[in-house]
């Protein structure tokens, strides 16, 4: 598949010149990675899910207070695999195990390039009755990865295939499957009356066969934004019937639908950084860099400037993905990633933001003179990736990626990564602001740059913010 071709699958609509060339011919035409990257816009779009089906507030209190219900089905990209050959050739680029992967189960895939850096990640489902046994979901990141190296060792004959699925925004067409998630304190009794009896006893990450409204649907047992919670999903013929029976369910129980921007702020309770930098940019990486348009590779927003690209890397262990990791396989980029596990710089934290400089922050747009940059309620994204600088003790100690605001706490967080010498209760500052301002669309084109004090904080932070940090406040 040509660069070009691969672009039309599933592209940003705005991306320009990048929509057409391949990485490799857009870092040459630019110079380098980091100005390519700061300077692409990644724009801004909705998906086929309501903003907001109240308001994202009272959508966002819902999984800690009662019970809500989100609609993962158009968010994310599908990549459904199979083939003989297939699982060796997964392990030979992850660090993830494979021996007992089995239908039934699903895990959190990563991948790393030579240095030991992460690329992304992604949930892949071992679905025993479905043609392609394996779908891996996620942002396109890992998604891309994989898809090149499964087009390769097809093209040399291995028993490997893929069918790509794009999300709703960029896709024709309804999905293959529907996916509802149901989380929340009282999720379990809207279980038990859609169940009518006990709830099914399904492993952490496992996958079990239960009947909504006489419908087979498959449940994962996990949890997201710090609730447990199961994951529906089963064919998009469905989909009606099982929204509606698990609505009618949870409504004397208080059930709320989350729209879009509710759901934007989950990650910020999970703990899950969602779209950590990937690290493409290498010598191991130049093939695949001729074959990624340069549109997909996203768009870098936020306070960190570098012209070393290594200074957005991240390992596993910078952002809580080491326990996907076992030694017990060779994979690409294995020796290096031992040398990480075995000196840890940093890790993943939460940052519980200073109320009195977000105030200012925002108060600044109300004020004369130049304001510093927008920050957006209830998510300040500003690129695919958001690469603000922490500066703890006058020297940079890590990197804020994801930010905004949790009604539920009453609280502006956002997470990151920070060196291991910076511990829980420490004061550090997030730079607000780009200087140099880029060309980005998504930025203001005049701002100015401010510190933002910041408390470190477990990830998820939930039992800290609420005993310590506001025993403190």
């Amino acid at each position: 598949m040509t660069a070009e071709s691969l672009a039309g699958a599933e592209s940003p609509a705005g991306a320009g010149q990048a929509a057409t060339e391949s990485l490799a011919e857009a870092i040459a035409r630019v110079g380098s990675p980091v100005e390519l990257l700061r300077n692409q816009d990644w724009p801004a779009f909705t998906f086929p899910v309501a903003p907001e089906f109240t308001n994202w507030r009272d959508e966002q209190r819902a999984w800690n207070t009662t019970v809500a219900l989100m609609d993962q089905s158009h968010h994310m990209t599908q990549l459904f695999l199979g083939g003989a050959d297939l699982i060796p050739l997964l392990s030979s680029i992850s660090p993830n195990t494979f021996g007992s992967f089995r239908p039934g189960v699903a895990k959190q895939l990563i991948a790393v390039n030579q240095g030991g850096y992460l690329i992304g990640d992604g949930i892949l489902f071992y679905n025993e009755d479905a043609p392609e046994g394996l779908v891996l979901i996620g942002h396109h990141l890992l998604i891309d990865w994989v898809r090149f190296n499964v087009e390769k060792a097809a093209a040399a004959g291995k028993d490997v295939h893929h069918r790509l699925e794009a999300n709703s925004h960029m896709r024709q067409g309804p999905p293959t499957f529907y996916r509802y998630e149901l989380q929340g304190p009282r999720a379990n009794e809207v279980m038990e009356k859609v169940f009518a009896g006990p709830i099914p006893e399904i492993k952490f990450f496992h996958i079990g066969e239960v009947r909504i409204a006489g419908r087979p649907v498959k449940a994962l047992c996990h949890g997201m934004a710090g609730q447990p919670g199961f994951e529906f999903y089963g064919p998009w013929e469905d989909h009606e019937t099982v929204l509606d029976a698990l609505m009618e369910a949870g409504e004397e129980f208080g059930i709320r639908r989350v729209g879009a921007k509710a759901y934007s702020a989950s990650p910020l309770e999970s703990g899950w950084v969602p779209t950590p930098f990937p690290a493409i940019f290498d010598d191991d990486f130049a093939e695949y860099r001729a074959w990624l348009p340069a549109a997909r590779a996203g768009s870098i927003g936020g306070s960190l400037y570098s012209e070393d690209v290594h200074d957005y890397y991240m390992t596993p262990y910078d952002i809580g993905l080491g326990r996907s990791v076992r030694f017990d396989h060779d994979f690409h980029g294995r020796e290096a990633l031992e040398r990480h596990a075995e000196n840890q710089r940093r890790r993943k934290v939460t940052l519980i933001w200073d109320a009195e400089d977000v105030a200012a922050v925002v108060r600044s747009q109300l004020e004369p003179g130049t304001p510093a940059k927008y920050l957006d309620f209830p998510k300040a994204r500003y690129g695919l990736f958001q690469m603000d600088e922490v500066i703890h003790a006058g020297r940079r100690a890590g990197i804020s990626t994801d930010a905004g605001y949790v009604a539920y706490d009453q609280l502006y967080m956002s997470l990151a990564t920070v060196d291991t010498d910076v511990p829980d209760g420490a004061e550090v500052e997030v730079v607000w602001g780009e200087d140099p301002i880029s060309r980005k669309a998504s930025v203001d084109a005049d701002h100015r740059q401010v510190r933002i004090r910041a408390t470190v904080a477990p990830a998820p932070y939930h039992e800290f913010a609420r005993t310590v940090y506001r025993a403190n406040a």
